[in-house]
């Protein structure tokens, strides 16, 4: 299935690209890494176009995700859910929403969970923005970079390491995140 939902999105090139990545953030299932990378892969010259497309149409869709989750979300989750759970979600979310948002943004979860959780419970539009722009910059031109400095041996450098590297970036921002806490906790 993804095979094929790439290969349609494929179809019209960069606005494909633009497309999925924008899609992503709402509704898909499918992250756009996939297509970033076998567009990567047959043209790496244009790696870093592809990568600032999908950055962009990432971005673009977190609003729309955002203000489905404000929207809609609430009254979806108060049918099927019990309020003392939502509460509890809410309180969660407000208090480490920063390093879900963060580390989600790059993570091969898809991007929508984060968008749409982050207006359902309230987070700071800000701060999505902001954390989406480090999280998917990291992500789209980190697979940009190595397809336009590698080239087609990129692949075989993905498929060996990016599980391995993407806990690693992980880790870093989550060890990061924590040491800005306890700075910001002890100022107080």
């Amino acid at each position: 299935m993804i095979d094929q939902l790439t290969e349609i999105f494929m179809r019209f090139g960069t606005w494909g690209l633009f497309g999925l990545a924008f899609l992503d953030s709402i509704i898909l299932p499918l992250p756009p890494f996939f297509l970033q990378i076998a567009m990567s892969f047959l043209n790496p010259s244009y790696a870093m176009i592809y990568a600032t497309v999908a950055f962009i149409g990432s971005i673009a869709g977190a609003p729309v995700g955002y203000l489905m989750g404000k929207v809609l979300g609430k009254p979806i989750l108060n049918k099927i859910l019990p309020q003392k759970w939502i509460s509890v979600a809410t309180d969660k979310f407000a208090k480490d929403g920063d390093a879900a948002v963060l580390v989600g943004s790059f993570t091969p979860i898809p991007f929508k969970v984060f968008t749409i959780l982050s207006g359902v419970f309230g987070f700071s539009f800000m701060k999505l923005i902001l954390y989406a722009i480090l999280g998917r910059g990291i992500k789209f031109f980190g697979i940009g970079l190595l397809f336009y400095w590698y080239g087609e041996y990129a692949k075989t450098l993905l498929e060996q390491y990016l599980d391995i590297s993407l806990l690693g970036v992980a880790a870093v921002l989550a060890v990061g995140w924590l040491a800005f806490k306890l700075v910001r906790s002890r100022k107080r």
